[in-house]
């Protein structure tokens, strides 16, 4: 069974090489952008395939010549290939595992301060600075959509866009409740807090996806208002769209301009309606919750910082970090890869049950 598959990933791999350096693929500009999607997506499996083919042919070696007499590197070799081999074959079914079809796409990131008053949206603040580095150091660009600023520093709520190839495959572990256990800077008894702030993360659709219907909104445009009812400028430029079907509001007032602020709410509602038609068909299919580390639903905990301590835990995977300082500068590598590692591991086991 695997040596079948080692096979046929070389394979396909060998025929994506090929079509890579095709004139007429390069040509088609959508085919060489496929071609070379699913060629970087089979890299790894190819790496995998090709390390079980050179050590299954070693250790077949290894044992011809261990028939003819004793030899001690050749024992070595008898004695511990096969459990590398057995690593390699989860390895690669863990590779081959159908990817999230939305692992691609373009993301956007609404965070909002829970509970814990002014603590909760200086937490809120921090969460946005540290997936905000996270982007850039995977190499995607960020911009803020819509905010609303808490008088005493952080966001009461910032909706961020995450531009770059694979930003949802990286970011979709963020959604959820995050909680902030530390002392306030106003806490003059030094009691820690426990504050909380959600952070919801939506792929982000195209129009071809999630076709809007013009006569199903209401287009409400007023005057953009700054902190404390003060109007920020003198025309009708915020915009707030209400999709009548689903009652889902978005409303959208930091650009000056009152097209700028409907293209941007008109981008957050279809993400959002993508959302709904994505929770909708989970949870037809029970098996495909079970394939979801962390579903991102806002009611979920999903992770604990703890200032005291100096700690990171993620609940979902039980992962705990003492970098605290690392983590909220942006160093989230570790717990994506395990997160990563941990829904592909539930999706092979709901694949092999189903």
């Amino acid at each position: 069974m695997i040596g079948q598959l080692v096979e046929q990933i070389q394979a396909r791999f060998s025929e994506l090489e090929a079509q890579m350096s095709d004139p007429a693929v390069i040509a088609d500009r959508e085919r060489y952008a496929a071609v070379g999607r699913e060629y970087r997506d089979l890299q790894p499996a190819r790496e995998l395939a090709g390390e079980y083919a050179t050590l299954k042919d070693d250790l077949e070696g290894a044992r011809e010549l261990l028939a003819e007499g004793e030899d001690e590197e050749m024992r070595k070799v008898v004695d511990e290939a096969p459990v590398r081999l057995a690593e390699l074959e989860e390895e690669i079914r863990l590779a081959m595992v159908e990817r999230d079809p939305n692992d691609d796409k373009n993301v956007l990131v609404e965070i909002r301060a829970g509970t814990g008053g002014d603590e909760a949206a200086l937490f809120a603040g921090d969460l946005y600075k540290m997936l905000t580095r996270y982007a850039e150091e995977r190499g995607f660009t960020t911009e803020i959509l819509s905010q609303s600023v808490s008088e005493m520093g952080g966001f009461k709520d910032v909706t961020l866009g995450v531009k770059g190839d694979g930003a949802y495959s990286v970011f979709k572990y963020e959604g959820g409740t995050h909680r902030v256990q530390r002392v306030p800077e106003t806490e003059s008894q030094g009691r820690i807090h426990t504050s909380t702030a959600t952070i919801a993360v939506l792929p982000e659709a195209e129009e071809v996806e999630v076709q809007v219907d013009q006569n199903d909104l209401q287009i409400d445009v007023y005057r953009s208002s700054g902190p404390g009812g003060q109007s920020v400028n003198t025309t009708d430029s915020a915009v707030r769209i209400t999709h009548k079907p689903t009652g889902i509001v978005v409303s959208m007032q930091d650009e000056k301009s009152q097209l700028q602020n409907k293209d941007r709410a008109m981008r957050v509602l279809r993400a959002r309606l993508y959302e709904r038609e994505l929770a909708e068909q989970q949870a037809k299919i029970a098996s495909e919750r079970k394939a979801q580390v962390g579903s991102g639903e806002r009611s979920e905990k999903v992770r604990t910082y703890n200032f005291p301590q100096g700690r990171v835990t993620d609940h979902r995977i039980k992962l705990t970090s003492h970098n605290l300082d690392g983590v909220l500068g942006g160093d989230l590598s570790e717990f994506t890869d395990a997160l990563s590692a941990e829904e592909k591991r539930q999706r092979l086991e709901t694949a092999t049950v189903g």
